[in-house]
């Protein structure tokens, strides 16, 4: 779908979320998106994100990699959109997009597009857990 039609998709509300206490700081992607929208694009190797490499989706605990859950991330994976840029923190720490990446490796290419804040925004909600926010 070009960006220029005039159907909407509906994308499921997201929060960008980091260990906190005993929660969780949030970003709502959409401001995540908004905020970074005029941020020139650049080209990023895969292998400068570090999360890669680490559980992300799961929890051991809490939220274990079942088969079944593995097979709805794959499905999320075949079901980006790969022509948007992912938004990196400072750091490298991918504040969304993490599906994208993971079809980037899938796909066997080496970097995939990126925005990058300079500094990590105010989170929008502090200490908090995933189930505590709004989704609608």
């Amino acid at each position: 779908m070009s960006q220029d039609s005039h159907q909407t998709v509906r994308v499921r509300k997201q929060y960008h979320f980091w260990p906190r206490g005993d929660g969780f700081d949030a970003w709502d992607v959409d401001r995540l998106i908004e905020l970074s929208k005029d941020f020139p694009v650049q080209e990023v190797a895969l292998s400068s994100i570090w999360e890669v490499d680490e559980v992300y989706w799961f929890d051991p605990e809490t939220d274990p990699p079942t088969v079944r859950r593995v097979v709805d991330h794959v499905r999320l994976m075949h079901e980006v959109d790969v022509s948007y840029p992912i938004i990196l923190g400072p750091d490298y720490r991918v504040m969304d997009g993490m599906h994208r990446v993971a079809r980037a490796l899938l796909d066997g290419r080496s970097s995939i597009k990126a925005v990058q804040f300079d500094e990590t925004p105010e989170p929008d909600h502090r200490n908090v857990r995933p189930e505590e926010l709004p989704y609608d």
